[in-house]
């Protein structure tokens, strides 16, 4: 027998569009076309946007905002709040109209009247920053999906550690059909569903309509079916049935596993030519019909105004949650947790958090290892983890390999949530992306590895985490052509220039266990932004004399660690395993009555924030050559028009890696060559 929500999706849009108006309009309906109204009015005044999904998912917003979300519009950045994400960041302006309406202080009308315009705080896509209330950037669609799997697990992490009474909120998200077809949410809603994230909830908007036309041209999911294979929860209702959506919501809340509501919708709700097709999605519905639609909806105020009886509605929703946050905030008071509860949140680092690191660091420079920084990194974290009651990290299925577990951390698993280390399992994408949301939630310092040619999964996570300045750490092990026999396919070449060109994102190559632990120190240090550290396979000879005197040489981006016996006549400048290598030449220049020096630059991005005095005393006048087992393209920055380049020209290949540093000629003797050949 077929389900009420099952004969609406049968019928036409237009058709089910008209019967819904037909009926008299309720006080909540009403607050509904508010968003309708405001959605409209912002799209035409800057006549640009998405107006169809903020009217036809209104109905389903109104109903979370006035009886289910839990919120105080007066401190949107309340611990305990639950988090809303508009995964389908294109229908921006119903995140903005439903913030204006609540009474959240920077959303007046005036941000509504300047929707995508510069300077305002209601860009075109929801941008973290710009808003307290808007939990994460959304836009790329599937990134705000997954970035709520993070937030709900860092939910579940924190209520571990810290009890129900100052963690227990939930995850709701607004995700479009394009969300749901894009890999990272297949990756994310599986890790989801094996986790259990029971208070993880995705309000599927099912218009059945994309840019080209109708999903059916290129979709044929079934897609409850699907998440019921992920050990989801599922539901199909009527997305413009406010009762119907109340007793889906309050389900949800009872779920033992994370829920996904197909909420069945008319996109471009109230339009009366357009609503049902793919003319509302990304264009303004023009004057004639929304004139048209205001007289269907029966809506007679003027553009961006709202009658007082709905406004007070809307204020009185935004209130709804004071009195759970002032109950919230007295526990807390209470709470023997309160010092490290707000420490946490504050994103304040224990004050004694680097002792472990100088202790390591001492050790290493009396010590002097041979090892590979990628096991540094491993002493790294041995150091920090005790330190950092909050560090938290995992590994898409490479733990051994990338060795980002230490001792005491313990598994993050379905039902226990009080360990440190999870498994991503082989989805880097949605990790990278959970990785934000965990940080975004607050509360927690997030790392993650995978190999560095798998990045490329990443990148679009990636580069949101620096266009939001999260700090987040990207533990990227098997770095170059040094990683031998498994070839090319995993022989990362163009990934530390991919990387370096992404605004914001500070990319680590150590050269040793020394630098190896400045960079991790640096990497947690930053709170405005993520860190990326390229660590090798192959064991690296300790290259520093000393542990530098207390200061953290690799700070500054790039120094001279081995300066010229003489007047310079050239200066080899490298990053991570090369940095050895350029040692070796620099011995045999020297010998030969070429005085040269040798820098160091495990971070580009640090070394070009340094004064101009300071980069041309540390490069020099004289012959430049960089050397690094990547691709060259961005070198000419450091080495100029006059430089030479040792390096990868080309993809790699299968043997062992002493081999391939021979055949690729990245060796001392082709660096002496080279310098040579142009100071001859």
């Amino acid at each position: 027998m077929a389900s009420h929500a099952d004969t609406i999706a049968a019928a036409s849009p237009a058709l089910r569009m008209r019967d819904l108006l037909a009926a008299p309009a309720t006080a909540e309906r009403r607050m509904a076309d508010a968003i309708r109204a405001l959605a409209m009015d912002a799209v035409e005044a800057a006549k640009s946007g998405h107006p169809g999904m903020p009217m036809g998912m209104a109905d389903v917003a109104t109903v979370l905002f006035t009886r289910t979300l839990r919120y105080d519009a007066s401190d949107p950045k309340w611990p305990d709040r639950d988090r809303f994400v508009l995964s389908a960041g294109h229908g921006s302006m119903l995140l903005y109209a439903l913030l204006h309406l609540t009474g959240h202080a920077g959303m007046d009308i005036g941000q509504i009247r300047n929707f995508r315009q510069l300077h305002s705080r209601t860009a075109g896509h929801p941008e973290y920053g710009e808003h307290p209330a808007i939990e994460t950037t959304t836009g790329p669609l599937g990134q705000g999906f997954a970035n709520a799997v993070g937030m709900a697990l860092a939910e579940r992490m924190l209520a571990a550690r810290y009890g129900k009474s100052l963690v227990d909120h939930r995850t709701w998200v607004i995700a479009g059909d394009g969300c749901l077809q894009e890999g990272i949410s297949h990756e994310a809603a599986s890790f989801a569903g094996h986790l259990k994230l029971s208070k993880l909830c995705v309000l599927f908007d099912d218009n059945s309509i994309s840019i080209d036309g109708g999903t059916e041209l290129s979709c044929s999911d079934d897609v409850l079916k699907r998440f019921d294979a992920y050990g989801w929860a599922t539901r199909r209702i009527d997305g413009h049935d406010h009762a119907a959506i109340a007793a889906a919501l309050s389900h949800a809340a009872r779920s033992k596993k994370p829920t996904l509501i197909a909420c069945r919708t008319v996109i471009g709700f109230g339009a009366p030519n357009k609503a049902g097709t793919a003319g509302t999605h990304g264009a303004p519905l023009g004057p004639e019909e929304i004139a048209a639609a205001r007289a269907l909806l029966g809506w007679t105020a003027p553009p961006f105004e709202i009658p007082d009886d709905i406004a007070r509605r809307w204020a009185d929703a935004g209130r709804r949650g004071a009195g759970q946050r002032l109950a919230w905030l007295k526990r807390l008071s209470a709470s023997r947790d309160r010092a490290e509860f707000e420490r946490t949140q504050s994103a304040r680092l224990p004050d004694d958090w680097r002792a472990g690191l100088d202790a390591a660091r001492e050790k290493a420079a009396a010590d002097r290892p041979k090892i590979a920084t990628r096991q540094a990194s491993q002493r790294a974290l041995e150091a920090l983890v005790p330190a950092i009651p909050e560090l938290v990290g995992g590994s898409a299925d490479l733990t051994g390999s990338n060795l980002t577990l230490v001792k005491p951390m313990g598994i993050v698993r379905a039902g226990d949530f009080s360990g440190r280390y999870i498994h991503f399992g082989i989805r880097e994408h949605a990790m990278a992306a959970a990785m934000n949301g965990m940080a975004l939630h607050g509360g927690l310092r997030v790392y993650g590895g995978t190999f560095l040619v798998f990045s490329d999964y990443m990148r679009p996570a990636v580069r949101l985490a620096a266009l939001m300045r999260q700090p987040v750490v990207h533990v990227f092990t098997h770095d170059s052509i040094g990683l031998g026999e498994d070839g090319p396919t995993h022989q990362p070449v163009e990934h530390l220039a991919a990387l370096r060109a992404i605004p914001n994102l500070h990319v680590y190559r150590p050269a040793d266990m020394i630098e190896t632990l400045e960079c991790w120190a640096l990497a947690l240090a930053r709170a405005d932004g993520p860190s990326a550290l390229a660590l090798s396979r192959q064991a690296l000879p300790t290259v520093r004399n000393g542990a530098g005197g207390g200061e953290n040489l690799s700070a500054r981006g790039g120094y001279v660690l081995a300066e010229a016996e003489g007047t310079r006549r050239a200066t080899l400048i490298a990053s991570g395993s090369e940095v050895a290598l350029a040692l070796d030449a620099r011995t045999t220049l020297q010998a030969q009555g070429i005085p040269a020096a040798v820098v160091s630059l495990p971070c580009w991005e640090l070394f070009s924030a340094q004064d101009p005095i300071y980069q041309a005393q540390t490069l020099g006048a004289a012959l430049r050559i960089g050397i690094e087992a990547a691709s060259g393209f961005g070198w000419e920055r450091w080495l100029g028009m006059s430089g030479i380049f040792v390096g990868m020209t080309g993809f790699g290949a299968s043997a062992p890696y002493e081999k391939l540093y021979q055949h690729f000629g990245i060796t001392a003797e082709a660096v002496v060559a080279a310098v040579h050949g142009r100071l001859a």
